[in-house]
């Protein structure tokens, strides 16, 4: 069992900031690469950041500059720093992980349940 929990969407003005946080629990061995995904209404999930074990990072080229993504690895626990929001940056989150389970032997992915972000102009 692991769940992946979002919080800190909502609804701010264009050129504001918020910080999206993603806190894993439950029979976590280790957690590999973790990332930041997104999805607005009628288009597909892409991807916004990831991050490994390590702290190294990676970012969609419409971001970069813009958001930071982090991970406390004693907390089990996710950053997104969003600045300088933008209209087009309306969409769900979503939070996944590379999870390796207390009494398993591999990867899986997990997904969190989603948090809204709403940029307005």
């Amino acid at each position: 069992q692991v769940q992946l929990v979002e919080s800190g969407g909502g609804l701010v003005q264009e050129g504001g900031s918020l910080r999206l946080s993603c806190a894993a629990s439950g029979s976590i061995r280790s957690i590999n690469v973790m990332g930041w995904y997104r999805q607005a209404p009628g288009k597909q999930r892409g991807l916004v950041a990831t991050i490994t074990s390590g702290g190294s990072a990676n970012y969609a080229d419409s971001v970069k500059g813009r958001f930071t993504i982090s991970r406390d690895n004693a907390k089990n626990t996710m950053y997104l720093q969003m600045n300088s929001l933008k209209p087009e940056d309306t969409a769900v989150y979503y939070c996944n992980a590379q999870v390796i389970k207390g009494s398993d032997a591999w990867y899986t992915n997990h997904w969190g349940q989603g948090t809204q972000v709403t940029v307005s102009s």
